[in-house]
């Protein structure tokens, strides 16, 4: 009796035990278990996940990233005060991105990219002339078509003094591979 007693009590800890082994893959009966923490290089930056979050149009949830990635061991480094801009952008949070933006350039005077969001952010703004010197500090620093299109918009937006009620004059904004926010100008009816 005793050993069936100590067979019986091996036989359940060895039942209890394979319960409580990781498993890698679906169980027998199907069911996905949760994977488990991360470990050094499989951790994803703070600042890629409020990459991928701006990029599918979540704003707030990308600011959210990027503040915890300020608080990373890096602090705050030209590219996450330059995704921080971004999404202020994306919010409407046009003085929070003017800041950023301005803190980059002094830092880096040579930021054609941030020139670039600097004068779509002074243009939200209406600050048409900045805008427009803005623009052309940019393009000089690197003339790429993006910031050539945004040039040829202040200048256009600088010769249209009367606004017609009917004439649509909003622009949209759009985020470029480059890390560069263009303006995308309505079609105009015919």
């Amino acid at each position: 009796m005793a050993r069936a007693n100590l067979l019986l009590s091996l036989l359940a800890i060895a039942v209890i035990a394979a319960g409580c082994t990781e498993s890698r893959g679906p169980a027998a009966d199907g069911k996905l278990f949760a994977p488990g923490v991360a470990r050094g290089d499989a951790l994803v930056s703070p600042l890629v996940v409020g990459d991928r979050l701006l990029a599918a149009g979540e704003g707030e949830l990308a600011l959210g990233a990027y503040t915890r990635a300020a608080a990373g061991p890096d602090g705050m480094t030209r590219d996450l005060k330059m995704s921080m801009a971004e999404a202020n952008i994306s919010l409407g949070r046009i003085r929070q991105a003017e800041r950023l933006l301005r803190d980059i350039i002094k830092a880096e005077p040579r930021n054609a990219v941030a020139w670039n969001n600097l004068g779509v952010v002074l243009l939200e703004r209406g600050e048409l002339g900045e805008a427009n010197v803005t623009f052309r500090t940019a393009f000089a620093l690197q003339p790429s078509p993006e910031i050539r299109e945004n040039l040829r918009l202040s200048y256009a937006k600088l010769e249209v003094i009367d606004y017609d009620d009917e004439t649509d004059t909003t622009f949209t904004l759009t985020r470029r591979a480059n890390g560069a926010i263009g303006l995308v100008r309505p079609k105009q009816p015919s």
